[in-house]
């Protein structure tokens, strides 16, 4: 199974290398979209041996829209999606590519995990309780969590035909899923406190409830 993993970065340059170095060796390709870095965050992804591209537009969206663009010339069987400051635990990644059979994602859930005291926020708490009770009622969907370490198919991704290009991406693949009758699985995941810098989304109130607002509009919008 070929298994390509992206990672979403902005000015990571001192989580970067640790995120690469504890990828298992089953990994195919690394890329790193980096969204607009003003430090070191392309050069230190290229010494650890990953790929680079670039989006200035900034938005996770955006950065992962581009670094797809740049797999579908030789497209794997399985991306992979994690985060770049080294709170996700790159060394579960296989959790959630052997969990793989008879679905088509599988999200690595952080409130179902090891998730360190105070890793979590209480807006991302209080936002992932709300989006994952309407995607139960609006869609019959069942998640605990709206984490961005998944791994999913391919062929699934491809039908999904995402769209979003900043606060939404997670939600959206997961309300897609639902929509097309597509099959998720959960797997509980390690989730660290431990990270370099602010959290580019719930480290900042106005992050904090953009992302709150785009997810309950993306709710809204795909159900009517």
């Amino acid at each position: 199974m070929k298994i390509d993993v992206i990672i979403p970065a902005l000015d990571e340059e001192e989580a970067l290398p640790r995120v690469i170095a504890d990828l298992p060796s089953s990994v195919r390709r690394v890329i790193v979209a980096d969204n607009g870095s003003t430090d070191g965050t392309a050069r230190v992804a290229r010494a650890a041996g990953a790929e680079v591209v670039h989006e200035a537009e900034r938005g996770y969206g955006a950065a992962c829209l581009k670094a797809l663009a740049l797999l579908s010339g030789d497209p794997p069987d399985v991306v992979v999606f994690l985060d770049g400051d080294h709170s996700d635990d790159p060394r579960e990644l296989t959790l959630l590519t052997d969990a793989l059979e008879g679905v088509d994602m599988v999200l690595g859930s952080r409130t179902r995990g090891a998730l360190e005291q105070g890793a979590l926020t209480p807006p991302q708490r209080v936002g992932n309780a709300i989006a994952c009770a309407g995607l139960r009622v609006l869609y019959g969907a069942r998640y605990s969590d709206l984490g961005p370490f998944r791994a999913i198919r391919w062929e699934a991704l491809q039908r999904l035909q995402m769209r979003d290009r900043n606060w939404g991406w997670t939600v959206e693949m997961q309300i897609k899923l639902a929509k097309l009758g597509m099959k998720h699985a959960e797997i509980p995941v390690s989730y660290r406190v431990r990270r370099a810098g602010v959290s580019k989304v719930s480290g900042t109130i106005r992050g904090s409830v953009s992302a709150g607002v785009k997810i309950l509009w993306l709710l809204g919008r795909h159900a009517r």
